[in-house]
């Protein structure tokens, strides 16, 4: 699943969702498979929501491939279809891949210039990585 719209000047999960999105996909997150009224409990522990709301926010994460919906019942339960740990690397992935497309070289000179900053185990990282691609050439 790809998300359409990353934005850049936001944070966290308020990159790939709506302010609400994000929380209920954070809630998700946290517990395991939840009713719509489940959800709408936890979020209140915040600020008031409407369950109608809750409802159709949460039915548009499933349109969107995010969330998977089954009946138990006559309720709907809902699970996230990906780790939020895998849904991050498949969207970080996707956006890399992107990057790399358009801007080629450019966006590779960029990323390594962030390396910078990064600490030493990240770097050790990259490191194995180019030796296992020169590796397998």
């Amino acid at each position: 699943m790809k998300i359409e719209k990353f934005k850049f000047n936001e944070t966290g999960l308020n990159r790939f969702f709506g302010p609400l999105e994000a929380k209920i996909m954070t809630a998700l997150w946290n517990g395991s498979e939840m009713s719509i009224k489940d959800v709408q409990h936890v979020l209140e522990k915040e600020k008031a929501v409407n369950f109608n709301t809750v409802m159709t926010v949460m039915n548009r994460l499933v349109e969107k491939g995010v969330l998977q919906k089954r009946l138990k019942g006559r309720t709907s339960m809902y699970q996230p279809i990906l780790s939020k740990e895998e849904f991050i690397d498949a969207q970080s992935k996707e956006l890399t891949h992107e990057l790399i497309d358009e801007f080629g070289s450019l966006a590779v000179t960029h990323m390594l210039d962030a390396l910078e900053e990064a600490d030493d185990s990240l770097l050790s990282m990259l490191e194995s990585k180019v030796k296992q691609l020169k590796k397998d050439e």
